[in-house]
């Protein structure tokens, strides 16, 4: 494997993030439920991560903003436009395998 400098992993480390939240606004039909039964992280995740991430370095940002920043939008219009009410058997799924931090 190539030597890549800090900077280079940043910012590879950097397009890659970008990459997926774009790719997760194109994908409003996958529901947060879906994501974390799947993969055990959601929107709402990335979204507190990059709030901790900013807060580590001296940045407040409230939950509201760094869901806007994941979202593209206010989480209120996002749930509006794309959010579905989750089955019995997929809310039963989550709370089987639901994270201690969730």
């Amino acid at each position: 494997m190539a030597e890549l400098s800090d900077e280079q992993k940043r910012d590879f480390e950097a397009a890659a993030f970008r990459r997926l939240v774009d790719h997760l606004r194109e994908r409003g039909d996958v529901q947060n439920i879906d994501l974390m039964n799947l993969a055990g992280f959601c929107r709402n995740c990335l979204s507190n991560w990059y709030r901790e991430a900013a807060e580590a370095d001296g940045v407040a940002l409230s939950k509201d903003e760094s869901r806007e920043i994941i979202y593209g939008m206010p989480y209120a219009e996002w749930q509006a436009l794309n959010q579905t009410e989750a089955s019995e058997a997929k809310k039963a799924e989550f709370e089987a395998r639901r994270p201690k931090d969730h």
